[in-house]
């Protein structure tokens, strides 16, 4: 069939692939980094000299709150979903599924990679589908093992890579053709986690992880400099939760306190959920662990409390446990690594001060020299997806109208 095509049409055609591709024009570049276990008041130790910079010139919120529980994987992907954990499905960095007998650990690729666990839609997925090209070097959940949920470039997560060299894979990505080059990016770094960890948040090993991450911050300036692009691009930098301090001699030994027979432990340190194949057991396995509530709390999901949002998901199990800040619970197998817990941890409750992250934002979508209070991390979605000029997901727990007032008035 022949189908005709007046000039009149075709010129209208131009006008609207013109108009498209202006638009497209207009978005800015958007490098989002993480900084893991950066804890909201870091940059006040007098390290921090690029971020005393972004203060200056960009946004500073008073802290990023965590979503709850206040652990990597399930804020990592808060921020990109705009979700709480219980409704995008990474409750925890391990999680056991009852319904499927499958456990997904951080440390199991193939389980991170796979895509049943993740229940939201991430930025890139919202990005992707609306025509903005994405990349992430590292993120969790950027590397899902169906292609349509990932972004257009990633990488896959290498814990041992060199740091300049993320930077480098950044850059170059941003000197592909126009045509081939993300609008937006992510960035991971997990030090001021791992040295807060092993050492403590007060230790002079995180002050060292605080200036090396602070002169990263120097590092990507210059390189942005170098190809004339530093104006044109945001730059967000966040932390998925703080860190506080906790001992060994603050330990308590949940397998020992529950005494039940038919349980199933996970996760340990802040949290822990607990399965109970007879369920006839539930009560009594519970009234047991209330009787000796010290220094601990134990819920039934439909007890935890409202402010949490972390009810309705049946990964949470028949029990949860949630530590006092400084506190750790485990198993008699845990009790066996007490080195574990003589330096910090996070997963504490979310609106405990030292869970908090960061929020800095520098570019030209966002206000100058402008302080803000703390920031929720799921009202960065909506903010993203305002940048980048995209219609958000509607079932998100996030709004833009509780972050919009950084950005500047044109947008």
């Amino acid at each position: 069939m022949k189908v005709s095509f007046n000039k009149a049409g075709f010129i209208i055609l131009l006008t609207f692939l013109a108009v498209i591709n202006l638009y497209s024009q207009n978005i800015p570049y958007t490098i989002l980094i993480s900084f893991d276990g950066f804890r909201w008041d870091y940059t006040s130790r007098g390290l921090t000299p690029n971020f005393d910079y972004i203060e200056k010139h960009g946004v500073k919120a008073l802290s990023l709150k965590p979503s709850f529980p206040s652990i990597t994987f399930p804020n990592h992907i808060s921020i990109v979903t705009g979700m709480y954990p219980q409704n995008h499905g990474v409750i925890a960095n391990t999680m056991y599924d009852p319904a499927t007998d499958k456990i997904y650990s951080l440390y199991d690729t193939a389980e991170v990679r796979n895509a049943y666990w993740y229940k939201g839609e991430m930025i890139w997925e919202t990005a992707r589908r609306q025509g903005v090209i994405t990349a992430s070097y590292f993120w969790p959940g950027s590397e899902m093992n169906l292609n349509y949920r990932r972004p257009n470039y990633y990488e896959k997560y290498e814990h041992s890579r060199d740091y300049l060299e993320r930077i480098n894979g950044v850059i170059n990505w941003l000197k592909l053709p126009y045509s081939e080059r993300p609008k937006f990016i992510t960035l991971y770094y997990d030090l001021t986690d791992s040295e807060g960890h092993r050492y403590g948040p007060d230790s002079p090993q995180v002050n060292a992880a605080i200036s090396k991450l602070d002169s990263l911050l120097g590092v990507l300036f210059n390189k942005l400099e170098e190809i004339n692009l530093r104006d044109s691009v945001n730059i967000i930098i966040v932390s998925d939760h703080g860190m506080t301090e906790i001992s060994k001699d603050r330990y308590l030994n949940i397998e020992e306190l529950s005494s039940c027979n038919s349980c199933k432990f996970f996760n340990r340190g802040a949290i822990m959920n607990i399965f109970i194949k007879d369920k006839n057991e539930v009560d009594a396995v519970y009234n047991r662990l209330k009787l000796k509530e010290s220094h601990y709390k134990v819920y039934k999901p439909s007890e935890i409390p409202a402010e949490y949002h972390f009810n309705y998901n049946h990964l949470i199990g028949d029990l949860f446990i949630l530590s006092e800040p400084g506190w750790s619970v485990g198993t008699t197998k845990d009790k066996d690594r007490m080195h574990d817990y003589n330096g910090g941890n996070h997963g504490f409750d979310n609106s405990f001060m030292d869970m908090h992250g960061i929020f800095y934002a520098i570019g030209p979508s966002f206000k100058e020299n402008y302080k803000t209070g703390t920031i929720e991390n799921i009202n960065i979605y909506p903010l993203l997806c305002k940048i980048l000029k995209i219609v958000p997901k509607q079932n998100i727990d996030g709004k833009l109208e509780n972050i919009s007032f950084i950005l500047k008035e044109r947008e």
